[in-house]
């Protein structure tokens, strides 16, 4: 169904229904309990699994396939969303066209600098997409502040002219709406102890990111993938029999970058605010930790990696001593403040060195990132299963 494989239409269903469940699923425990602190189903961390669930298979289409590492792609987030806040400050709120001058710019941008870019490969590759994703930063930091605000960077304001549409009634600040229906607008269901809410930003979010995520399977299994996997196996060979690599991984750095600025348009879209932060050089070795740690190569991969790493920048870093000392108050009061001595680094502000710990052991144990271990644990099963089939097919009836 819908031009995909059994195998392949299975896993967007089970995308589908991971994303739409989120609220239920990211709040498995009731509100005011000792582990509601890990609950994550609120609508500004949900809306940053999916916009960077974006990035991050976009930034895949380009790694995963193709084998080369960008280390700036956060420059083609930042440009598109300055492109979306312009086109809200400038024509309407609506997030329409937002997003679509956000994939646009965000295009043409990704194929100068990849034009130039792929002049070299590896390590140099990589140095040269870094030093254009820092010219960007600097430039939007300071050079273009007329055009990026500079440091305090840019947001709506009832001031701006906007030819489409006029300033609400009542002196009220405008906001990121489609066709009228506001980002910001959220349900609450309570049911018993537990508190779900609805948001209609994430949603829309959501779904944008379940037809970027279709968009590339159907990249992934087309023939111009085939040819992405080709020049990443062996680009030499690939350049002997007079096949010209070029065009292909050129098309594969434009629509890694569109990707990228439709993530970045979406990020305006959810928060009316952009500042020159989204390009600094941090922003672009996330997606890659993102990618690496869910599996480069792998369809749901950056999906997965990108939700854990915002996890716990989210949940793990907001934990303190105080959350600590009421986890292990039933301990004795010097085993007590022994674990809470022994846990705290890796928590809070130290959440990094967790992360770390964990992309380490990933790196040296899974290769194949959070993908390879599910398919490690299903074969487990599996053999388990096949193993007491084949035990009782063996068993003679008594």
């Amino acid at each position: 169904m819908l031009g995909l494989t059994k195998k392949d239409f299975s896993l967007l269903m089970l995308v589908v229904a991971l994303t739409m469940l989120a609220p239920f699923i990211l709040n498995p425990f009731p509100e005011g309990s000792a582990m509601a602190q890990f609950n994550a189903g609120y609508p500004d961390l949900m809306q940053r699994f999916v916009i960077f669930g974006i990035f991050a298979i976009g930034f895949n289409i380009l790694f995963g396939l193709t084998g080369y590492l960008s280390f700036g792609h956060a420059a083609f987030l930042g440009v598109g969303s300055y492109a979306a806040i312009w086109m809200m400050k400038l024509l309407t709120t609506n997030i329409i066209p937002a997003m679509v001058l956000a994939v646009i710019i965000a295009g043409l941008f990704s194929l100068i600098v990849g034009y130039i870019s792929l002049r070299r490969s590896g390590i140099y590759f990589s140095i040269l997409t870094l030093a254009f994703a820092q010219m960007s930063f600097a430039m939007a930091y300071s050079v273009l502040t007329p055009l990026t605000g500079g440091e305090t960077g840019l947001q709506l304001r009832n001031t701006d002219a906007r030819i489409l549409e006029s300033a609400p009634d009542g002196g009220g600040i405008s906001r990121a709406n489609l066709f009228g229906l506001e980002m910001t607008s959220s349900y609450e269901l309570t049911l018993g102890a537990w508190e779900f809410t609805f948001n209609v930003g994430y949603y829309i979010a959501a779904i944008v990111m379940l037809l970027a995520f279709y968009l590339s399977i159907r990249i992934f299994r087309s023939p111009f993938g085939m040819m992405l996997r080709a020049i990443k196996s062996n680009n030499t060979r690939m350049n002997y029999t007079g096949l010209n690599a070029k065009p292909y991984t050129l098309a594969a750095f434009v629509i890694s970058g569109m990707y990228a600025g439709l993530a970045g348009g979406l990020m305006v879209a959810m928060d009316t605010q952009v500042g020159p932060e989204r390009m600094f050089w941090t922003a672009s070795g996330e997606v890659v930790l993102m990618t690496i740690l869910g599996g480069a190569g792998t369809l749901i991969g950056p999906v997965l990696g990108a939700g854990m790493i915002k996890y716990m920048e989210n949940i793990i870093s907001k934990i303190n001593e105080t959350i600590l000392h009421q986890w292990f108050a039933f301990m004795p009061d010097g085993i007590e403040d022994l674990m809470v001595t022994m846990v705290y680094p890796f928590i809070g502000k130290g959440w990094h060195l967790t992360l770390g710990l964990i992309f380490m052991g990933v790196v040296i144990f899974l290769p194949g990132g959070l993908v390879e271990g599910g398919q490690r644990i299903a074969r487990l099963f599996g053999k388990g299963k096949a193993a007491d089939a084949k035990d009782t097919q063996s068993t003679p009836a008594e």
